[in-house]
């Protein structure tokens, strides 16, 4: 089959199975805006603390982009270790828990995206009827909780993982930027460039891995140590078919967030427009909504695009060799 069209069935199959299992793109989206919610909390308790030991206008902290909101939090309070101390604390407890929440989170959506995946048929071939879709549906409480309570104790120890994989990442890259020049060549801003550069690759590459591991380990329920093997396999065995997915849900991704930010930018005038700006607040509620579902339901279309690579090479093998 003409790769192309390879690429475009899967791409269908893994976006209709995750449509046919829509709550978990809803359940996704809750954890996610909960789990930012709750970040919310440290970070508006060291502005404050900003604001009263350091002096900073509270003017000056609203204008800050959300991005250097901790950078500038941190950077504030250097001169006062235990505020200081205290505010990573919490941050870094905040963040712990909000991780627990989404791996457990994850277990259940996976969970349910495999049955829906294995129960789907040939969904991606027309006609496309509703019983087609209904059949696709692996969603259940009693399912999700199940994947939770499986897969909870394996998805931490990957999430422990990653937590190192960050920390060796960023610590390199402060060492590269706060240290010592480690060549003639290797300074300034384009040095600094690259380096940054590096940096998101790297992460981008360990969160593609730690998700294909997820994948693998909720699909075949075995232990990540297994899990990582199979995906070495995976990634050997489909390579080009996993990087035309990977970059069209890129790409998809960088549609979406050029179509989120012309949306901003269009509610932004219209709250200048008098009476008509008083339906700008909704009209952005409204916006939020739809690109955090979006984006969640990308995400998940791309998880079970890749969910359907490894079940094809996983019923090719010889029953010997899973």
């Amino acid at each position: 089959m003409d790769q192309s069209r390879a690429l475009k069935l899967l791409l269908k199959r893994g976006a209709l199975v995750t449509a046919a299992n829509w709550p978990v793109v809803v359940v996704q989206f809750v954890a996610d805006a909960f789990f930012k919610a709750l970040l919310a909390v440290p970070i508006a308790g060291g502005a404050v603390l900003v604001m009263l030991l350091v002096g900073a206008e509270p003017s000056d902290l609203l204008r800050i982009e959300y991005r250097d909101i901790v950078p500038t939090l941190i950077g504030g309070l250097l001169a006062q270790p235990v505020a200081l101390a205290a505010f990573l604390g919490a941050l870094g407890l905040i963040a712990a828990g909000g991780s627990v929440l989404m791996v457990a989170v994850k277990a259940g959506t996976l969970s349910v995206l495999v049955a829906g995946e294995r129960a789907a048929g040939a969904i991606e071939h027309p006609p496309l009827h509703l019983s087609a879709l209904t059949r696709a549906s692996g969603f259940s409480i009693e399912r999700f909780t199940a994947g939770m309570r499986r897969l909870f104790g394996r998805y931490v120890v990957l999430v422990t993982g990653l937590a190192v994989a960050y920390a060796l990442s960023l610590g390199a890259y402060g060492f590269f930027v706060l240290g010592p020049p480690l060549a003639d060549g290797l300074a300034g801003p384009m040095a600094l460039t690259l380096a940054s550069l590096w940096v998101i690759a790297l992460i981008t590459l360990v969160n593609f891995l730690y998700l294909l591991t997820q994948i693998v380990v909720a699909a075949d329920d075995c232990p990540v140590r297994i899990a990582l093997s199979k995906v070495a396999q995976l990634l050997v065995s489909e390579s080009r078919a996993i990087l035309g997915v990977l970059g069209a849900i890129l790409a998809l991704m960088v549609l979406t967030t050029a179509a989120s930010v012309l949306a901003t930018a269009a509610l932004g005038l219209i709250a200048f427009v008098p009476f008509v700006g008083l339906a700008a607040l909704p009209l952005q509620v409204i916006a939020w909504l739809l690109r955090g579902l979006v984006f969640q339901y990308i995400s998940l279309t791309g998880a079970a695009t890749y969910l359907r690579l490894h079940e094809k090479g996983r019923s090719e093998k010889p029953s010997s060799l899973r």
